[in-house]
């Protein structure tokens, strides 16, 4: 699950890490009353308008710009606000930018990386770190890894003083910037493991210029994304709560609804998988055969037979399939099932592009004589003998 960077920001500073101030926008007047107080409240002279949807490399999409006046926050916010915003993440159609934050400008005289992920390896969350930040950190991490630094963190002892202490020299921090910036470490691994988060990052964490409070300037987060683990956000209903389901695909969010895990994805054939490695290796031979799998969808072990036949109209809602490949491994995820799903979807959608199935294990006799029975209702349908006949078989049917 994501979340907007205003959401992101408001949990960094409910856990302690200090954040700008900062407002949410709908429209250019709101914009405007934005900035008139930021500057009456906090004394901003310049302000960011920054576009808030799921997606990374806004500022080279046109959806970060700075301001300098109340009149400006509201043009801006109107520009941004009237036409989908197009990065490097959201694919040539863009996205619709539906909310804009003014947040107060700050004399930026550092910008550092700052996140927490799980190490898949190691086994356990990891704080990752460089003082190279406010750039593409995958870019950086490619070209120039010695300028990624990595501490493991115990999930039950959370990052230790010493451990963020040495990451803070490592980047460069000195005086009493180096206390600040281990309370903000500290804080976003907290933030990271109460929260069930799959990531949780600051990029750009920044170090101001000196002023009386702050004679050696001050460690800010001055943008936050945070992403959560699906399996753990039933016990955080503060956190389900901000989930926007504009941004979400509402063939996802559909899916989900009946407990199937659907990704859309940009080919053409239409994959309905049980098990989620079973699912990988279907996509797979499709690309091995020349076409490309028009989503993920794995329908799992215990999905009734209602689930499953929504799981066929989800896919064929899709215009740009052009044919659907059913490939069933049944041991809990019974084969009859489905086939009694494939003739409940004919009769209530329609296949109208080519279909291919492969089922083999549990009651695969019974389910070949469904299909068998339900011929006329399916006529569109066709049976491989195994993975790789059918994945054959269906790139023909639609290269035909």
């Amino acid at each position: 699950m994501k979340i907007h960077e205003y959401q992101a920001r408001e949990l960094l500073a409910k856990y302690g890490v200090p954040v700008p101030p900062a407002m949410v926008a709908e429209t250019g007047p709101q914009a405007e009353r934005a900035f008139e107080q930021l500057q009456s409240q906090h004394g901003a002279k310049l302000a960011v308008v920054k576009a808030q949807v799921h997606a990374g490399g806004r500022g080279k999409g046109g959806g970060v710009k700075l301001v300098r006046s109340p009149a400006e926050a509201a043009s801006t916010a109107a520009a941004i606000l009237s036409k989908p915003l197009v990065t490097p993440q959201t694919g040539p159609a863009g996205v619709p930018v539906r909310k804009v934050l003014v947040a107060a400008g700050v004399d930026i005289r550092k910008e550092f990386y700052l996140g927490v992920a799980i190490d898949r390896a190691q086994g356990c969350p990891v704080l990752i770190a460089s003082a190279e930040g406010g750039v593409d950190i995958e870019q950086v991490a490619h070209t120039r890894p010695d300028a990624i630094l990595r501490e493991p963190i115990d999930a039950a002892m959370g990052l230790q003083g010493y451990q963020a202490r040495k990451i803070a020299y490592q980047l460069g921090f000195a005086g009493k910037q180096v206390g600040q910036a281990v309370a903000a470490m500290q804080k976003l691994a907290k933030l990271f493991i109460d929260l069930d988060c799959s990531l949780a990052e600051i990029n750009p964490l920044v170090l101001t210029g000196p002023d009386e409070k702050n004679p050696d300037g001050q460690v800010l987060a001055i943008d936050a994304k945070i992403n959560f683990d699906d399996n753990g956000v039933f016990r955080h209903p503060e956190i389900a709560a901000m989930a926007d389901q504009t941004e979400e695909n509402p063939a996802e969010l559909k899916a989900h609804e009946f407990g199937l895990s659907y990704i859309k994805l940009d080919g053409t054939i239409g994959c309905l998988v049980n098990g989620a490695g079973l699912a990988m290796a279907t996509m797979d031979l499709v690309k091995l055969h020349g076409a490309e799998p028009a989503n993920f969808l794995d329908v799992g072990g215990s999905a009734s037979e209602q689930a499953v036949t929504e799981a066929f109209r989800i896919i064929l809602a899709d215009p740009a399939v052009k044919g659907v490949l059913v490939n069933i491994f049944g041991g809990i995820m019974q084969c009859d099932r489905i086939a009694r799903a494939i003739v409940s979807a004919a009769k209530e959608v329609g296949f109208k592009v080519p279909l291919v199935v492969r089922l083999e294990g549990t009651n695969v006799q019974q389910a070949r004589q469904i299909l068998e029975q339900a011929r006329a209702d399916v006529p569109t349908m066709r049976v491989g003998k195994d993975l790789t006949d059918a994945a054959r078989l269906i790139t023909e049917a639609i290269a035909a």
